[in-house]
């Protein structure tokens, strides 16, 4: 019988497994706070707990621990990226970004993905497996610890898709916005996805007031099905009457990420048909210059081509900026370095 993940459990759920030993609840919040707000693994030096009851802890549970392969530091700005090897051997990636309102960290939910983007590099050589949530969390803590920073912002759009691991991701949102642990606001919280449309909508039954980020790249069902292959199973019309009631059930604005192809979709007829489209849907366009990869080959767009863009958007009464980008210098874009370090391993 595999042995429970002791720091994947929600504080409920480490109260009842408190319980279910014979222990009173209270030692479940111990365990979590260990865990979540003093960024400790090791059972065996919880001095909180009686010395038989960490005996046991450690006969019938596993902590999951991650550990820093390695960390590289942008020239060009105050970013870092990390890669974690995970207890199996898989490595996955993620990024530390310091900004004068706080600090963000951008996470993987997945090792690998499935979802085949054609200008990911997270999604090459497929989905390998889920992350638990405390491998989830485990990558924000890390980095905390190695920056000796606090962070105070989430972005769930490292490598994965968060919504085709929806519980694990549930749990994770649920553990580092415990107010017993992290305490993180779900309003600093931002879940990315390419747009798997039934999870939209159970996402939205949450009444969760984080941020949703939809990977939009086209107006256009044929452009959108050529770089995304989700975009043959859910079609414009479903995604975003998907996305108009997620904004409406929690009163939340929608961010759609559009990466701009030179040639392939920066064009003054894509900008007509996004006012078409997101007519009603409180939104808000947040544009990204490809970041090539030698699997796609496409250009990247010139700054002046970008900000033409966006200044036809705006004309249009379209919210739009465009992403600074962060640490350029190291392959901060996602799965671009886990993949090299895997190729070359």
């Amino acid at each position: 019988m595999d042995k429970i993940e002791i720091n994947s459990l929600t504080l409920q759920e480490l109260k009842s497994f408190m319980q279910d030993i014979g222990e009173k609840p209270f030692r479940g919040e111990q365990v979590f706070s260990y865990f979540n707000r003093n960024l400790k693994l090791d059972i065996s030096e919880l001095n909180l707990l009686p010395i038989e009851l960490r005996k046991t802890l450690i006969d019938i549970v596993v902590v999951n621990h991650i550990d820093l392969l390695e960390r590289f530091d942008s020239k060009l700005d105050k970013t870092n990226k990390y890669l974690f090897r995970l207890e199996d051997g898989n490595i996955i990636e993620s990024v530390f970004m310091e900004y004068k309102h706080g600090n963000t960290a951008c996470i993987s939910t997945q090792v690998g993905c499935k979802m085949g983007c054609a200008f990911c590099a997270s999604t090459k050589d497929g989905l390998i497996r889920h992350l638990s949530p405390a491998e989830m969390v485990n990558q924000v803590y890390m980095m905390e610890k190695d920056k000796g920073l606090e962070i105070s912002n989430i972005v769930l759009m490292g490598s994965g898709e968060p919504l085709d691991n929806y519980d694990k991701v549930l749990k994770f949102i649920d553990i580092i916005h415990d107010e017993k642990g992290h305490n993180i606001s779900l309003r600093n919280i931002t879940l990315s996805t390419c747009g798997l449309v039934p999870k939209i909508y159970d996402l939205a039954k949450e009444n969760l007031p984080i941020t949703l980020s939809i990977s939009l790249h086209s107006p256009f069902d044929e452009e959108r099905m050529k770089i995304m292959p989700i975009a043959k199973r859910y079609k414009l019309k479903e995604l975003l009457e998907a996305c108009k009631y997620y904004g409406d059930s929690n009163n939340r604005r929608i961010t759609f990420e559009y990466t701009l192809i030179e040639g392939v979709n920066d064009g003054e007829r894509e900008v007509d048909e996004l006012s078409k489209i997101l007519k009603g849907i409180n939104a808000h366009i947040n544009l990204i210059p490809l970041n090539p990869i030698k699997e796609y080959n496409k250009e990247r767009p010139e700054r002046t081509n970008v900000e033409r863009f966006q200044k036809m958007l705006l004309r249009r009464n379209l919210p739009a900026t465009i992403r600074r980008e962060m640490g350029s210098d190291i392959s901060a874009s996602c799965g671009q370095l886990r993949r090299r370090v895997v190729e070359k391993e």
